[in-house]
């Protein structure tokens, strides 16, 4: 299914182009650019539209079209098209994981772990075809059916970042195509490709043309936007967007003012504690993998670890050794890293700046260099560190809960260690930052770890476990900027994507008036039980 055009570029090679899916059409744009292999700069993927905003509106024209139909197909149907993606998907799981990899650079082990998301993600879903659940309520009149019935919203508009390339947009995607809505889907420019192939596999597991629509393109004054103004044209019912808080903000403005719901799912600067009782081994491993895994690119990461007073020399010891012992590089050449380059350079830059900020704060750079290259690399660098951006794993010292880099999303490989004494005073560190999204301690002591689960300001919580990590079957999502209450995932993620319809059936061939007409029963005269 796959339409494209040989271009020729520089030198010797040719790029193929991919072109925008509207109506089930491919459709190209006069303006293009190109996918890069984050691990290596010079390997072009391919090169993809712009879509431009009568484009993003044709989509939605579209997808209002087919919303007729498709939400009218019984939803134990729509099941079936769900599982039938899941199986598609599962078959292509290595080469998509792969695909995946080479272009936002994240270890083939993790790639392969952000697919099989999806077909969890298929699996759960393909049942709840079968249990849309309405209910029957009594009433309090005779001869009268009351019932509730879910209902789909409509078109729903789609944003999804490039970080998690195939989990995330899935766990948005499947449940609003599984209750009835339609979509079109604005996917990341980081990780386009990725894209176009997990929505061919959507297409082959049978939705109908219109279902699904995806365009390409830039967020701000592009694409992105483009979709968000549908809903001043009343062109989307729904709107869900992963990504920062502050554009977060502004698409909850627009949805606002429409007077829609719209999904946020932002940033996060996730607290891991640990307390002087902890496991240190499992303390230091769980704290390596939540700072430098996906080398921090997750809205999950932690961000700062808080430590209790009594092990803070002992666990900041124990980690640096681990992190020095670090391996890092080309995820497709080197098995063995442990995480690889930055997205792009424009992540890249992001995160650079935080030294600035470390050293104005007055925090103790224990650990970090910058930009790796050729001079300036980590002993476990593997590769060539210039064919990408790659950043120095990084430990400041001595953070304080007023400083910019406790307070500010880093989305790289640096983490803070901040000293605590006791348990109520790691929570009130915990939750002085303005994100609540992930978080989690390490301690065997049962009433700490109940104090922290009961007072802690976040959506998810592990305890003696990363804040890293995610279930198909389990809510996902934050509080304060790090989200808007909604949830991704499990059973909890179809409030989203429905509304309830309820429905009062009169069989008494009369009018009948609730409340006004209730034949309540009477109170009798009162009874004195010590009387009897």
């Amino acid at each position: 299914m796959t339409q494209t055009a040989q271009k020729p570029q520089t030198g010797e090679h040719t790029v193929k182009r991919y072109l925008n899916i509207i109506n089930g059409k491919m459709v190209d744009s006069q303006d293009h650019y190109l996918s890069r292999n984050s691990s290596k700069l010079s390997d072009v993927l391919g090169e993809f539209p712009v879509a431009t905003k009568e484009q993003v509106r044709e989509a939605c024209i579209a997808a209002k079209t087919a919303f007729a139909k498709w939400s009218k197909t019984p939803a134990p149907i729509r099941g079936n098209i769900i599982g039938n993606i899941g199986k598609a998907i599962e078959r292509e799981k290595e080469a998509l994981s792969r695909l995946l990899s080479r272009e936002m650079g994240k270890t083939l082990k993790e790639a392969r772990g952000d697919v099989q998301e999806a077909i969890d993600t298929c699996h759960f879903f393909q049942s709840e075809g079968r249990r849309l659940y309405g209910q029957t309520v009594p009433s309090e009149m005779q001869t009268k059916d009351l019932m509730t019935f879910r209902r789909p919203l409509g078109v729903v508009g789609i944003i999804t970042a490039g970080n998690f390339p195939v989990a995330v947009p899935a766990w948005k995607i499947i449940p609003a195509l599984l209750t009835g809505n339609t979509i079109v889907w604005k996917p990341s420019e980081d990780a386009p490709l990725t894209s176009y192939a997990f929505t061919q596999l959507l297409i082959e597991g049978g939705l109908p043309d219109g279902v699904m629509n995806l365009v390409f393109g830039y967020g701000g004054g592009s694409t992105g936007e483009f979709l968000v103004d549908m809903m001043d044209e009343k062109r989307l019912n729904k709107i869900a967007f992963t990504g920062s808080s502050a554009v977060g903000r502004k698409i909850g403005e627009v949805a606002g003012r429409n007077l829609t719901h719209p999904t946020l799912e932002l940033g996060g600067k996730s607290p891991l504690v640990v307390m002087r009782d902890a496991d240190l081994d499992n303390a230091v491993a769980g704290a390596l993998w939540a700072a430098f895994g996906t080398g921090g690119q997750r809205c999950t990461s932690a961000g700062n670890i808080i430590l209790d007073a009594p092990i803070y020399e002992e666990f900041k010891k124990r980690y640096l050794e681990k992190v020095q012992q670090i391996k890092i590089g080309n995820p497709g050449e080197h098995d063995d890293v442990l995480y690889g380059p930055f997205i792009n350079e424009r992540f890249f830059k992001t995160w650079e700046a935080h030294y600035d900020l470390g050293e104005k704060d007055g925090a103790t750079l224990l650990h970090g260099k910058k930009r790796i290259t050729r001079d300036n690399k980590p002993e476990g660098f593997q590769g060539d560190p210039e064919e990408a951006f790659y950043g120095w794993p990084t430990v400041w010292d001595n953070v304080t809960k007023d400083m910019q880099i406790f307070q500010r999303e880093c989305f790289g490989p640096t983490i803070n260690l901040v000293k605590v004494d006791g348990i109520d005073e790691a929570i009130e560190v915990a939750n002085s930052v303005e994100y609540g999204l992930s978080s989690a301690i390490y301690t065997n002591n049962r009433e700490w770890a109940y104090k922290f689960r009961e007072n802690i300001q976040a959506g998810m919580t592990s305890i003696n476990n990363s804040t890293t990590g995610a279930e198909a079957h389990m809510p996902f999502g934050g509080t304060k900027a790090s989200g808007n209450g909604t949830r991704e995932s499990g059973i909890w993620v179809i409030d989203n994507y429905t509304y309830w319809h309820g429905v009062n059936d009169d069989i008494s061939g009369k009018l009948q008036l609730a409340q006004m007409e209730t034949e309540y029963a009477e109170v009798k005269a009162p009874v004195s039980v010590s009387e009897l």
